[in-house]
Parts: structure tokens; C-alpha cells; sequence
């Protein structure tokens, strides 16, 4: 089959629809490990799971996967740094993040809007990504965040309307 676009125009065309930004954190060896997604979704109430979707290169997927438990960190919109921190290649990423373990000893990092831990439920190939599936067993938001958010290659942030009558 033909493709009348190509990855860059996939992406331009994508781009349009705003995402949210998570650091999914484990420990590994007694280190923490993360890595930034900008694909996140819940998939199901009962039993409750949730998805990302991280790229095959991923230095940093490996290890998350064989720690066999996570932790989704939904970023706040003051928290680019850690974005960056979390993003870049090589070295200690958490050098700079503040963060305190979960009931599991999982990394949640300080100001994020909300943590989620998962245990490793299912991981499936998908093209050039994973699509990794957790069964959520702990769960916590803080009220006074808002989201850090992606959108058409750049950062941004959400304010809510106010709630309408109907």
C-alpha cells in the first residue's frame, strides 16, 4: 500500500491534537530510571489499566520493563524542567528532580498533578512503539495543579472553563 504522506507530515497532522506529558518512573537496581510520553491513556475501569506507549529505541524502556512495576508522574505545567531532565540521554536524570518513593518505591516526583502505580500488565509490539499496559494498584491527584501540555511541537498549559448549567 502507497502512503500519500510521510512521517513528517504524519506528525505535523498529529501534532494538532494536544497531549498530555508523564515521566513514567520505576527503580532499577536500586536506581530510579524515567522516561518522558506524551502517550498516555486509562484503557479499562475493571480491573483498572492504563497505557503508554514508548518508542523501541528507548534506552530507558529496558529498564523499566524488567523492574516490572511503574509509576505514571502527570506533569504540571510548571514542571518543563523536569520534562527535560527526564528526556535527555544518559547520565543521573534524577539529579535534579525531587522526588519521594510510593508505597511501592516507586519514584513519584514532587509537583506532578497526580501519580499512578502500576504493576506490569502486558506489553505488545506496535510499529515503531510498545504499547504497555499496567494494572493501576494505588493512585493520588493533587486539586490546585494543572497539566503540562504538548501541542504542535512546543509546551503549554490548560485553564478549564468554568462549570455550565445545563
Amino acid at each position: 500500500m502507497s502512503l500519500s504522506f510521510d512521517s513528517s507530515e504524519f506528525r505535523r497532522i498529529l501534532g494538532h491534537y494536544p497531549t498530555g506529558v508523564c515521566a513514567i518512573t520505576a527503580c532499577c537496581d536500586g536506581e530510579p530510571v524515567g522516561m518522558v510520553v506524551g502517550s498516555f491513556t486509562s484503557v479499562s475501569l475493571d480491573p483498572p489499566l492504563v497505557a503508554f506507549f514508548p518508542d523501541r529505541t528507548s534506552t530507558s524502556w529496558p529498564k523499566i520493563e524488567q523492574a516490572g512495576r511503574f509509576c505514571v508522574n502527570i506533569l504540571s505545567d510548571g514542571q518543563h524542567d523536569v520534562c527535560r531532565a527526564l528526556a535527555s540521554k544518559g547520565g543521573n536524570k534524577f539529579d535534579r528532580v525531587s522526588h519521594r518513593p510510593s508505597g511501592a518505591g516507586l519514584p513519584i516526583i514532587d509537583g506532578s498533578v497526580a501519580w499512578i502505580d502500576c504493576d506490569l500488565y502486558a506489553v505488545h509490539e506496535a510499529g515503531d512503539h510498545y504499547i504497555v499496559v499496567g494494572q493501576v494498584h494505588s493512585l493520588e491527584a493533587a486539586h490546585d495543579q494543572k497539566p503540562l501540555l504538548f501541542f504542535q511541537g512546543g509546551y503549554g498549559q490548560f485553564s478549564p472553563f468554568a462549570a455550565i448549567a445545563v
